[in-house]
């Protein structure tokens, strides 16, 4: 009964099935392809386990939906867009203000930026620590760790923005 869940047998045996179901799921050719793959590889390393050799279709099919399901809350939260997609989200940052900035301007800027996410944002970034090891410093779970460095970095990135407004005006009022 061993030889029943050959490898390369099960892959003959039931991947154009996988496949087409994968297909219906997706309605793109590359996710099925990628979903069909995972759920072999998964076979590969877990299938083993299965107890009963007469339930490697249905164990085959429920991982594929499993995979389907694990990449379409993935999708659901980190959405992938095309730069040109999303380019009026992005800041309007001129390229030669950022060759000109120093790293005390920067640093200038980083002390503006709202001192609940100024730490999270100076550990990371400033210090190279971990967000394991922020969240200890700070006492705050790991989850509140990634907010206040995305959100300080947001604002770090406004006021980079605002950069060459704050350089016109200074330069009209000395003149």
């Amino acid at each position: 009964m061993r030889d029943e869940l050959d490898f390369e047998g099960l892959v003959n045996l039931y991947y154009a099935s996988l496949y087409r179901f994968a297909l219906s799921l997706t309605r793109k050719e590359s996710d099925a392809c990628d979903l069909t793959q995972q759920t072999f590889y998964v076979w590969a390393k877990k299938g083993h386990q299965l107890q009963d050799p007469s339930k490697v279709k249905s164990w085959l099919f429920t991982t594929l939906h499993r995979e389907f399901l694990e990449m379409y809350r993935r999708h659901k939260r980190f959405p992938h867009f095309e730069l040109e997609e999303v380019s009026h989200e992005l800041p309007n940052i001129e390229p030669e203000l950022v060759n000109r900035l120093d790293s005390a301007a920067l640093l200038s800027l980083l002390g503006q930026v709202d001192p609940i996410f100024h730490a999270a944002v100076a550990l990371f970034y400033l210090e190279d620590y971990p967000y394991k090891e922020i969240a200890e410093i700070l006492a705050v779970p790991m989850g509140t760790v990634k907010s206040r460095i995305a959100r300080g970095i947001s604002q770090l990135q406004a006021l980079l923005a605002e950069q060459p407004q704050q350089a016109k005006t200074l330069r009209k009022a000395s003149t």
